[in-house]
């Protein structure tokens, strides 16, 4: 008898990055990341307080071993400031301004 095909489980990360008050992250931090229901539960989060959420499975592995609540290492830096410059653009945002 055939197998069922094997479903992908669905993975997530999210980070925060606020350099500014009350925060004043000096780097990015990983904030919250799971596979299953609890990737399901970080992006219907995201959803619900209007996220934006970008797929890259190659970041996404590189921060899986990372601890929560911890800054993201100086060799992830240049990958996560692209995918924060991409997400500061689609928002018309840039860090520092106040927001309108």
């Amino acid at each position: 008898m055939a197998r069922p095909p094997r479903t992908q489980r669905s993975r997530a990360a999210a980070l925060r990055y606020q350099p500014e008050d009350p925060f004043r992250d000096a780097a990015p931090k990983l904030v919250a990341r799971g596979e299953g229901l609890l990737a399901d539960r970080i992006l219907e989060l995201a959803r619900q307080h209007h996220v934006n959420v970008t797929r890259d499975p190659d970041l996404l592995a590189a921060l899986e071993p990372l601890d929560i609540g911890r800054l993201i290492p100086p060799e992830l830096f240049q990958a996560v400031a692209l995918l924060l410059a991409a997400l500061y653009r689609a928002n018309g945002r840039i860090p520092g301004e106040p927001t309108a």
